[in-house]
């Protein structure tokens, strides 16, 4: 599929020359594709008014084979396309208002979709479709935990889009993402921790993500940090969220005094040495590491990935964050993991959906999972 992508209509001796397979080989996997319809047969009309045989000419479907990855959160919905030859064709987003309605929402996405694709869709463009959205999410191969909205919205959108829906939490797939195209491409034990409206994250160990038993794995931001701390609505008192959510980071800015009223007016006062902001992020920072080592110390990571807004704020997080994890960590036991931030951006949960979609889909087949390159602006 990637030598047709790059070559465009070919022979099937054209083919075998560049992809070196036996004839049989060959053969097989051209008659499985088109049998899928992922490839597509004919002859050029140059060809049919010469005598003999005339030989067809093998080309990639563009209607057929692509995956959807979406993303829902409160504020913007996320879309990223995959086309038949395993290539991202691009991601696209748009915010809305916070009240906007479910069917809009999904509504937006088909409109990002088409925009991305190119053609007019139709139930059946799309091979398969994942959701990342907030909240605990079972395993694909489980029953999903009770969630009203989880099973509405994916009804919704497999009744828009015709198509198999998959369904996860959000800040697990982009750490499913980051270990495959981000940051941490090629690792097999990774934390990712999200500090964004909410924070959250995942866990990769031995190269499989890990959900957990009912689908609650990477729930950091629910590790109590502050026993005498601001109560929160999980139960729990001084929870990582109430001190290192954005909401909470910039309230505790303001509350020295300063004026922010967002993170690129955080990031604007750390960059003219205001020493409030300064302060806040230290503080900040030595709660996120104290978690991350000490989550570090159960699972083992090799790679910790930072990523949410939060991470803009660059040196005056990541260095607090890094001092006490080599303060912490058990460094006889094992090398402190290294601390990078993500690079995937707010499109790693999207991506990270049709990464999911393609393990499920290969799920039971031997050999590595082929990676898409993946470009973003």
């Amino acid at each position: 599929m990637s030598l047709l992508r790059e070559h465009g209509p070919l022979t099937r001796a054209e083919l075998g020359t560049l992809c070196g397979l036996s004839r049989t080989t060959l053969y097989d996997a051209v008659g499985g594709l088109m049998d899928s319809g992922t490839v597509l047969a004919s002859i050029p009309a140059a060809a049919q008014r010469k005598r003999g045989r005339p030989a067809e000419v093998l080309a990639l479907n563009p209607s057929a084979g692509h995956l959807l990855g979406i993303e829902f959160t409160r504020r913007a919905v996320r879309v990223a396309v995959m086309d038949a030859a395993h290539e991202i064709v691009g991601t696209a987003a748009e915010p809305h208002a916070h009240d906007t309605s479910r069917q809009a929402r999904i509504d937006l996405a088909w409109r990002l979709a088409h925009s991305l694709t190119g053609q007019t869709l139709r139930p059946g463009t799309f091979r398969g479709i994942a959701l990342g959205v907030l909240g605990p999410v079972a395993s694909p191969d489980r029953d999903p935990l009770p969630a009203p909205w989880h099973n509405t919205v994916s009804a919704l959108v497999r009744e828009r889009f015709g198509a198999q829906v998959l369904i996860d939490n959000n800040t697990r797939l982009a750490t499913l993402a980051e270990t495959i195209w981000g940051a941490a491409a090629g690792e097999r034990n990774v934390l990712y921790l999200r500090l964004s409206d909410g924070v959250g994250g995942g866990l990769v160990i031995g190269g499989t993500l890990h959900r957990g038993a009912h689908g609650r794995s990477g729930m950091f931001g629910h590790i109590t940090v502050d026993p005498d701390g601001t109560p929160y609505t999980c139960g729990g008192t001084g929870c990582l969220e109430t001190v290192a959510s954005v909401g909470a980071v910039l309230d505790a800015y303001r509350a020295t005094g300063g004026t922010a009223a967002d993170i690129p007016d955080l990031v604007a006062a750390l960059e003219s040495d205001d020493r409030a902001a300064h302060s806040v992020l230290a503080r900040v920072g030595a709660h996120v590491g104290r978690v991350l080592a000490d989550v570090s110390h159960a699972v083992g990571p090799n790679l910790i990935v930072l990523g949410g807004e939060l991470v803009d704020a660059g040196r005056a997080l990541m260095a607090p964050i890094e001092h006490v994890l080599n303060t912490h960590a058990a460094q006889r036991s094992y090398e402190v993991p290294r601390v990078v931030p993500a690079v995937l951006g707010h499109s790693g949960t999207a991506l990270g959906a049709i990464a999911l979609l393609q393990q499920n889909m290969t799920r039971g087949v031997p050999g590595p999972q082929e990676r898409a390159q993946v470009t973003l602006s």
